[in-house]
């Protein structure tokens, strides 16, 4: 079991790290203590950011839409990472 509970699909904030206050979505869990992550803008779908589960502060939402097409393994567009980070922040 994780120390910290940290699911695909949840919009999380980076606690450290030059991104320090940036916020990201969670595209896959790699192991026990990292995930993938994309903001639609610098770390695009093509290009995750790898970064440990303790260093990410969890918002408590998760985007089911992102959670059921990657688990159908359909195509997420860079746009649709941004406006849901969007629609989070307002």
């Amino acid at each position: 079991m994780n120390k910290y509970p940290i699911e695909v699909g949840a919009i999380v904030i980076s606690k450290m790290g030059r991104d320090e206050g940036r916020s990201f979505v969670v595209i896959q869990e790699v192991d026990e203590d990292f995930v993938m992550l994309a903001d639609g803008r610098l770390r695009t779908m093509d290009h995750l950011k790898k970064k440990r589960r303790k260093h990410l502060k969890t918002t408590g939402v998760v985007v089911e839409e992102l959670r059921n097409r990657l688990r159908e393994g359909a195509a997420v567009e860079n746009h649709e990472v941004r406006s849901w980070l969007k629609r989070e922040e307002e």
